[in-house]
């Protein structure tokens, strides 16, 4: 799902051959990959070891290091741009992480962050709608996601400028992800990956069955045809300039 916003978040920092790109946070790669079909010499980073390595195992010759944000133990004025697709949503201290990414860019450099719009929607949401549906309450010690006031244009657009970006701001992103119905599922729910996937893994075989109950009947919003369904995907697009 989160391919769809390489194109925007690549234009948005004005990356083109030639371009030092700095891609925080790069999961499998796929920034990276798009950045140097472009030209671009990139350094990508991941806090995590397996999925650094399967970034390199993903695009071959791309310089990965692992490095856990808002620590970048990279020298100053050393990138023409920064990008972070999906990033920003998982570091605890966001405005130095932003910081950080103001130092490493030399003068006129472009960051470009992407983050999920809150409240959660469409492709975000259908998971957590049937656990709500299906009667299971949200358990106590499940902490609130560290983006959820970053979810809005402005206080987004505000993190950049209190940086030292004093054009930053936020554009909403739209899209539609299609994907088969029990794939969704078996990715959202029962994965154990994020807040609904740690819900689902907590309860007992009925009211799981009663969450997917729920979960069928309001994937029908977005049928498409042979089991899919097209999700409404719903972001923030940050850009600014050093």
């Amino acid at each position: 799902m989160t391919a769809w916003s390489v194109g925007p978040l690549l234009d948005a920092a004005g990356v083109t051959s030639g371009t030092r790109v700095l891609d925080v946070g790069t999961g499998p790669g796929i920034v990276s990959r798009e950045a140097m079909r472009r030209g671009a010499d990139v350094i990508a980073l991941d806090a995590d070891p397996g999925m650094a390595a399967t970034a390199r195992a993903n695009v071959p010759g791309l310089d990965v290091r692992e490095a856990i944000l808002p620590d970048l133990p990279l020298p100053d004025a050393s990138f023409d741009a920064v990008v972070g697709n999906f990033a920003i949503n998982h570091v605890s201290r966001p405005d130095e992480a932003v910081r950080q990414f103001a130092r490493v860019l030399r003068p006129a450099g472009r960051l470009a962050l992407t983050c999920w719009e809150m409240p959660p929607s469409g492709a975000l949401s259908l998971v957590a709608e049937a656990i709500e549906e299906a009667g299971v309450a949200v358990p106590d010690d499940i902490p609130t996601p560290p983006f959820a006031d970053l979810g809005r244009p402005a206080p987004f657009g505000a993190l950049l400028r209190d940086a030292g970006f004093a054009d930053g701001e936020a554009s909403e992103l739209r899209w539609l992800h299609e994907v088969d119905a029990e794939d969704w599922w078996t990715t959202g729910a029962l994965a154990r990956i994020g807040t609904n996937g740690v819900i689902v893994s907590r309860q007992d075989a009925p009211t799981v069955t009663r969450i997917k109950t729920a979960y069928d009947r309001l994937a029908t919003r977005y049928a498409t045809s042979g089991g899919r369904v097209a999700l409404p995907a719903n972001a923030l697009l940050a850009t600014g300039t050093r």
